[in-house]
């Protein structure tokens, strides 16, 4: 397994696989790895004949007060991680060699699908995705790249904007990864105390609660405030609990599959989830 930390180094690790046109599997994270991640890269293993994993903490996805200088930076137990499961390449640059010196003037911005759940408390934040995704694409060039469905609206931001701007390669998106508890894995879930932790799989069992609750008749705004107010009982501070089409439009009757949306802190980790509910004819 190759490290490179320059996008030079990149593309010249790479340049074999392509001109023997291998398939190239990529994986985009801010390290920290879990098993989460190491799902995507074995995904992409079955799929690709090279894996490349970038590691990038993206200032540009973090609003004022977030954590971009305390998130965690653990190379090195990444690195061994991503040997373990057979990861080819990993990509970390530092972020000059991904923004150069000189002011960013270029934006992107998906319109729409950004613009309410964490869109809405997070400003800026799926503007900062779009650009160090189409970043990474650019100097990667994957055939295929896989993220996790935890991060649903962000996979629906990344898959419009490839088909928008007719990028050609491949999204790919993977289940969630839960620990026995439920509790969806996640880099910030090492921010919880003990304590925390005991209490964070409420959200999970909140979402499959309401799902048996859709399932047995209630209305989809009861079942919503439901949620909330378990939620808040439990000690969270509850930013949204929401549903959604598949397709992140709103959706009033549980008459079609949906996506249920939680975003809440606890104590200062703000965690979220989602389930896709099925509808029963």
């Amino acid at each position: 397994m190759k490290t490179e930390t320059t996008i030079q180094g990149l593309t010249a690790s790479l340049a074999p696989a392509r001109s023997t046109k291998k398939m190239i599997g990529f994986v985009p994270t801010m390290g920290n790895l879990h098993e989460g991640h190491l799902t995507l890269v074995r995904a992409a293993k079955k799929i690709c004949d090279v894996v490349v994993v970038s590691i990038f903490v993206n200032p540009i996805q973090f609003g004022v007060g977030e954590d971009f200088d305390s998130y965690p930076r653990t190379l090195e137990q990444d690195s061994r991680l991503l040997a373990d499961v057979g990861c080819d390449i990993i990509f970390a640059p530092s972020v000059e060699q991904m923004y150069g010196k000189h002011p960013r003037l270029t934006n992107i911005r998906v319109n729409q699908i950004t613009e309410d759940l964490c869109g809405q408390s997070r400003p800026g934040h799926f503007d900062g995705v779009a650009v160090v995704v189409t970043k990474l694409f650019n100097i990667v060039q994957p055939d295929y790249a896989f993220f996790g469905e935890k991060d649903y609206q962000q996979l629906a931001v990344i898959r419009q904007l490839v088909q928008d701007l007719n990028m050609p390669l491949e999204v790919i998106g993977v289940p969630i990864v839960r620990a026995e508890d439920g509790l969806a894995l996640s880099s910030r879930n090492g921010y919880l105390s003990e304590q925390q932790r005991a209490v964070a799989p409420t959200i999970y069992q909140s979402l499959k609660q309401a799902e048996q609750q859709l399932h047995e008749g209630q209305a989809l705004s009861e079942v919503l405030a439901n949620v909330s107010a378990q939620l808040t009982h439990a000690g969270f501070i509850v930013d949204y609990v929401e549903a959604r089409q598949t397709n992140l439009q709103p959706i009033e009757r549980f008459d079609q599959d949906l996506v249920l949306f939680i975003a809440a802190k606890l104590g200062a980790t703000r965690l979220i989830d989602n389930l896709q509910i099925h509808f029963k004819t």
